[in-house]
């Protein structure tokens, strides 16, 4: 029930900047509006691109340890087994073919609270706790640390 009206709450303040948007009506009016056409418009596909187990493993070791985890294996657990998955992993991110795989955008969803009330839901956040290896294939994408394809 507590999860429903988040879920609600949350719903109804993005289609209320879509509605906005749409009527011209916004303070922000020129920053929603990109991110309007953005979603309208997506963005091209990731360059392909070439990396190295000692690349994957740099991010791995990069990535902060922490409790929180999405829907799958913590940090810490990724990080003491990275030696016997690291070739594996390698090799998912390098046949990855310019498109970050559909899996790894499911994240869960929890509401932080912010201030003020903590019953009233306009006084949290929404927080996406996103998979480990999304974190190191999304790292190894920013990180300039691949060698691009030109096919």
């Amino acid at each position: 029930m507590i999860a429903d009206t988040f879920n609600k709450y949350f719903i109804s303040v993005a289609d209320s900047i879509i509605s906005s948007v749409k009527s011209g009506n916004n303070d922000h009016e020129n920053n929603i509006k990109y991110l309007f056409n953005s979603i309208k418009h997506p963005f091209t596909n990731i360059p392909r691109f070439y990396t190295t187990i000692g690349k994957v493993d740099v991010i791995i070791q990069s990535l902060q340890t922490k409790n929180s985890c999405g829907l799958e294996i913590p940090i810490k657990i990724l990080k003491i087994s990275a030696p016997f998955i690291i070739s594996s992993l390698t090799y998912i991110c390098n046949k990855s073919s310019g498109v970050f795989p559909d899996r790894l955008k499911f994240s869960i969803i929890k509401p932080k609270f912010k201030n003020g009330d903590k019953l009233i839901t306009a006084y949290h956040r929404p927080i996406s706790l996103l998979t480990s290896f999304s974190r190191v294939f999304e790292k190894l994408i920013n990180s300039r640390l691949f060698t691009h394809i030109y096919a």
